[in-house]
């Protein structure tokens, strides 16, 4: 048995549904699920956070939505205006992409903008950042961690779960060693267990990223 409680567990949860094929019954669902387990958020494509924000009007859970996502490679001022609009219309925190190919060919300068300018557009919501670890060497996750710090968002994330691999300890332990303290950690992509969710956070996560929520929550309150 873990020595983590179910409510601290849950509210280190965001509830993912970013499916292409995702309806609307989906996300309201998402957002009863979010409400009955306490969860941090739950993360949603923008299409759906007009609902989700009216579904979580009167709770806690906080409505959380993907920028630039999958790829990373919208223009900057893309970014900033699906950020914007997302805010307009209920979210509260912003996972954002960065630009891989432009990190990979050494475009620093181009690369902190363009994290900046959603921060920026970002107001009071929470910004994490997503650096996606399956494409990059430890020096480059080490490096767009920093610019993410740089810009001054908050998180930085390892994955969206769209790319060859999703989080893992080591990692997730790099990357918290690189902000210090600084920034949150978010864990996403292949957190599926309990001794999945228990291997991040003994590595550094402060947030995962899941769909299996609730399966997790209940292998905690298995005897």
């Amino acid at each position: 048995m873990s020595k983590i409680g179910k409510s601290k567990l849950a509210s280190m949860i965001d509830h993912t549904y970013l499916k292409p094929q995702g309806t609307k019954k989906q996300v309201k669902d998402l957002c009863q699920q979010a409400i009955a387990h306490s969860f941090a958020s739950v993360c949603i494509n923008p299409c759906f956070v007009e609902l989700a924000a009216d579904r979580l009007r009167e709770s806690p859970v906080k409505v959380c939505t993907v920028i630039g996502f999958p790829l990373g490679a919208n223009n900057r001022d893309t970014k900033a205006y699906e950020c914007k609009r997302a805010l307009e219309d209920g979210a509260r925190e912003i996972d954002m992409v960065i630009n891989i190919g432009a990190l990979k060919d050494g475009r620093f300068d181009y690369v902190e903008n363009d994290i900046r300018q959603v921060v920026e557009a970002s107001g009071e919501a929470i910004v994490k950042v997503i650096i996606e670890t399956c494409f990059l060497t430890d020096e480059e996750k080490v490096t767009a961690c920093k610019l993410a710090q740089s810009a001054g968002a908050d998180f930085v994330k390892t994955s969206t779960g769209f790319g060859s691999g999703g989080a893992n300890a080591a990692d997730v332990r790099l990357m918290k060693e690189t902000v210090d303290g600084l920034m949150g950690v978010k864990a996403s992509g292949g957190v599926r267990s309990l001794a999945d969710a228990l291997t991040m956070i003994k590595a550094g996560a402060t947030r995962l990223g899941t769909s299996s929520g609730i399966d997790i929550l209940k292998e905690l309150l298995e005897p």
